[in-house]
Formats: structure tokens, C-alpha cells, sequence
């Protein structure tokens, strides 16, 4: 009896024994089958290029103000705004009557010298001969001389006003100082016009080529600076006169693309204390004189950024106002990571300005599976583009690994 009792006990352990130990395999096998594999790239650097956009307005190469030289009634307008006109071409006329006059007071008032001049000079030949035989004193025709002089001297002073008188009756035509196109014209006939008010009769554009002016940021006009020096900011580079050769186009109000690109070749040389902007100048071709001045559209520059973090944007994801990745530790566990988004860069991608840097290691998809602390099996990330997947050489046969890069390489 006593012998039946002790086999039953140890059969009650045995079977304890084995529930344990089923329910430890059951247990491991569970917890294998919950490390999953999910797509991972490493963080690298690279150039990119990235394009930015600013408010532009156009402006003529030469904006005149047509202003008369001399005061009177408009009396007369020789075109029409938006006309183009040539280099001295006629534009308005101010009545010329009191300038008329003037002149032929003048010219009135040089003849009369010129009489004064012969007869001083009469004078001087008379007594020439009455001197010699001593009829009259030496002093005499000195006397005489001297006022041959001085009416030579008021002949040419009256000549000049004959010649000053013309000029003020040729600014009663005004003349286009270059060829261009006419403006808005803010005078009408019989109004009174003079050098001194406050806004021009209308304004000449010239406009064969034209300016687009556009303001940036600070760090965006340094980054300029330092391609025009090879990478370095020079303090002593003329920054007034920037010449970066950096193309740029330009779109019109209506969304079309100017067909010509525009080269920056100017600054302001001021910041803006307001804005903390810096005003920037391109100059364009226009050919077919598509652009007016007073034109505003779109600017667009694109440049080539080094040294740049690039990830790919579905790496991300937003938790309230902040952006985070799931990144890996080097024993393959999720942790989540707060980044800085920089712009959106080509191929679906972000420039990380803080948060990341070379060589961690994120997950690319399956973000909502992955847990923090979850230890993952890492797969590589094939990109949507050409570009060379990230691998880990310990996860997979380097064979393989060679093959497919031989056959993007071929692409």
C-alpha cells in the first residue's frame, strides 16, 4: 500500500515536471514568433538639391521719369500709354510761346552787339592815324580801345543767351532718352507742368532686359556667398555686388514658366532689421517683351546642398506639434526619436536638421506594428527611386548583396 502511494506521487511530479516544461516551449515559441522583420535604412549624407521659391516683381532695366526742364501749359502729347518708342522720338510739347519770345528777344539783343562792336571798332580805326600825328593824346584810343573790348564782350555774352534761349525752347519738346515703353501717363493736356512736381509727366521703361527683385533670408544669402568663394564665407568679398552665376526662373501670375532663366547678379548690401531679409536682384532676358515692369510672379531658385541628413519621409510621423522616427538600437530594440524636419527634399525624402545623424539606424515601414522596446528583425529598405538600398552584411548573404547592387548599377 505504502509502495502504490510513492508511485503515485512521483507520477504526480513527473507529470508537473513535463506541464512546466511544455508550457516553457510554448512560451519561447510565442515569443519568437513575436519579433517581427521590418524594413530599416541606415541614416546617411548626401547633396541634394532643393528648390525654393520668392515673391518677385519685375522691374525695367531702365525705369526714367519724363519730367519737363522748363514750366508751362502740356499742350501737346505725341503717344499714348503703353506705346514704345525709340530713342529721341517725340513724346509731349509745353507751349512754346513765352520761350519763343525769349529767344527772339535774344537774338534781338545780339544783333545790337554785333552793331556796337563794328562801331567801337570804327572808332578805334578813325583815330588810329589822328594819334600817329599826334592830333590827339595816346590815351585817346585806349580810351576807345577799351570800349571795343567791352563791346565784344557784351557780343558774346549776348550770343549766349541767343544759345541759352535756344535750349529752353527745345526743352518744350520732350524727347525719349531711351528706347522703351511708356507708362502711365499722369498729366493731361492744358495742365500746368513743371521740374518740381511731385510726380513725372509718365515713366520710360526699358525693358530689353529686367530686373526681378526678391528678398531671402539671412542663412539663404550666406549660402550664396559661399558658393561664390568655393564653400567659404570671405569677409572681404564685396557682397553688394554679388556675382554667383546662380540660375533661377521664374513663373508668371497665370502659373506659366517664363521660357528664358534669369542669372543673380546684384544685393541690396543691407539687411532688413525688420525682416532679417536681404533684397536680391536677377536679371532676365525679354525676348518678345512678355515682362513689364511692375510684373510680380513667382522666383524660383535651385541649389545643391552637401553634407545634407536625408531620410525618407514616411520614416516619419507626427505626435502633436512635434515629428519622430522609430529608431534602432544596436541590439535591433524601437525607440522613439524626436527629429528636426528641415525641407522636403526630391524622391519623397526630408533633410534632417537635428534629432539624427550618420550611421542610425530607423524604420522605414510598419511604424504602427512596432512598439517601443520591441526588438525587431531589421530588413533592407528598397527605395522608390534608383537609389542604392541601405543592407546590413550581417543579416544577409554578401552574394546576393552584390548581384543586386550589379544590377542597379546597370540601370
Amino acid at each position: 500500500m505504502k509502495i502504490s502511494f510513492f508511485k503515485a506521487i512521483s507520477f504526480g511530479l513527473l507529470c508537473s515536471l513535463s506541464i512546466t516544461t511544455s508550457c516553457s516551449f510554448f512560451s519561447n515559441k510565442d515569443q519568437a514568433e513575436n519579433t517581427i522583420a521590418l524594413p530599416v535604412v541606415e541614416v546617411d549624407t548626401g547633396t541634394v538639391e532643393l528648390t525654393e521659391t520668392f515673391l518677385g516683381t519685375v522691374r525695367g532695366k531702365t525705369n526714367i521719369d519724363v519730367r519737363p526742364q522748363v514750366s508751362g501749359e502740356l499742350v501737346q502729347a505725341f503717344v499714348d500709354e503703353g506705346d514704345r518708342v525709340e530713342k529721341g522720338e517725340k513724346l509731349f510739347k509745353v507751349n512754346p510761346q513765352t520761350f519763343q519770345q525769349n529767344l527772339n528777344q535774344a537774338i534781338a539783343n545780339k544783333n545790337e552787339q554785333e552793331v556796337m562792336v563794328e562801331s567801337a571798332n570804327m572808332e578805334v580805326e578813325r583815330l588810329k592815324p589822328l594819334v600817329e600825328h599826334e592830333v590827339y593824346a595816346p590815351i585817346r584810343i585806349e580810351t576807345e580801345r577799351k570800349k571795343y573790348e567791352i563791346a565784344q564782350a557784351n557780343l558774346e555774352q549776348a550770343k549766349a543767351e541767343v544759345e541759352n534761349a535756344k535750349i529752353q525752347l527745345g526743352y518744350t519738346t520732350l524727347k525719349a532718352p531711351v528706347s522703351g515703353y511708356i507708362g502711365q501717363i499722369n498729366k493731361r493736356i492744358g495742365n500746368l507742368v513743371s521740374s518740381g512736381d511731385d510726380e513725372p509727366i509718365t515713366t520710360l521703361t526699358d525693358v530689353d532686359e529686367v530686373y526681378v527683385y526678391f528678398s531671402i533670408s539671412e542663412s539663404n544669402f550666406y549660402s550664396l556667398l559661399k558658393e561664390e568663394n568655393g564653400g567659404l564665407t570671405d569677409p572681404t568679398s564685396d557682397a553688394e555686388h554679388i556675382d554667383t552665376d546662380q540660375t533661377v526662373s521664374f513663373t508668371l501670375p497665370d502659373g506659366t514658366l517664363y521660357p528664358y532663366q534669369g542669372v543673380i547678379d546684384a544685393s541690396s548690401g543691407q539687411v532688413n532689421e525688420n525682416t532679417g531679409s536681404i533684397m536680391m536682384r536677377a536679371t532676365f532676358p525679354n525676348e518678345g517683351n512678355m515682362l513689364r515692369s511692375g510684373n510680380t510672379g513667382t522666383l524660383i531658385m535651385t541649389k545643391k546642398n552637401h553634407g545634407e541628413i536625408l531620410i525618407p519621409s514616411k520614416a516619419t510621423y507626427e505626435l502633436q506639434t512635434e515629428t519622430f522616427v522609430k529608431m534602432l538600437t544596436p541590439d535591433n530594440r524601437v525607440v522613439r526619436q524626436s527629429i528636426q524636419v528641415g525641407t522636403e527634399a526630391p524622391n519623397n525624402r526630408y533633410t534632417i536638421v537635428g534629432g539624427l545623424q550618420k550611421g542610425d539606424r530607423i524604420l522605414v515601414e510598419g511604424l504602427e506594428q512596432a512598439t517601443d522596446s520591441m526588438k525587431i528583425k531589421p530588413l533592407p529598405y528598397q527605395a522608390d527611386t534608383l537609389e542604392r538600398p541601405k543592407v546590413f552584411p550581417e543579416d544577409y548573404d554578401s552574394s546576393v548583396q552584390d548581384s543586386d547592387a550589379t544590377a542597379i548599377d546597370s540601370l
